[in-house]
């Protein structure tokens, strides 16, 4: 059975360039190093630099990792990344309630699209998974 691409190297390197912030880490299901990007930008760019180059294996770990299925890895970040505090993204997740919170509270105050860069993976890959009848 052959692995199906869940995330995209063309959406990594796009968030790469804003990878001193560390958006390509989150993406690639990495939040911790992700975070330390951010208040570090990128390692004062040392890491961001570094980074241009390990996107390939990155890509493949996260293919391994996250599960495939209805919902885009690659759309919903991309909705996230830009469109987060709208709460654009929570509502391609089935999620209304809480996507038209984030709608009239901006993103809930920023708090909840930070949770989100550290756990949509997860969420994308939890709703991937076939329910079992």
């Amino acid at each position: 059975m052959q692995q199906k691409d869940t995330h995209s190297k063309a959406i990594g390197y796009l968030l790469w360039i804003f990878g001193f912030l560390g958006a390509h880490r989150f993406y690639y299901g990495k939040p911790v190093t992700g975070t330390i990007w951010l208040f570090t930008l990128g390692l004062l760019f040392i890491g961001w630099i570094i980074d241009l180059f390990l996107i390939p294996s990155m890509d493949r770990e996260a293919d391994l990792r996250f599960n495939d299925g209805p919902l885009d890895y690659n759309l919903a970040w991309i909705l996230l990344t830009f469109l987060g505090v709208f709460g654009v993204h929570r509502m391609y997740l089935g999620k209304w309630v809480t996507g038209l919170i984030y709608l009239v509270t901006g993103g809930l105050f920023f708090v909840g699209v930070i949770y989100d860069f550290w756990t949509l993976n997860g969420q994308i890959s939890e709703r991937n998974v076939p329910q079992r009848v």
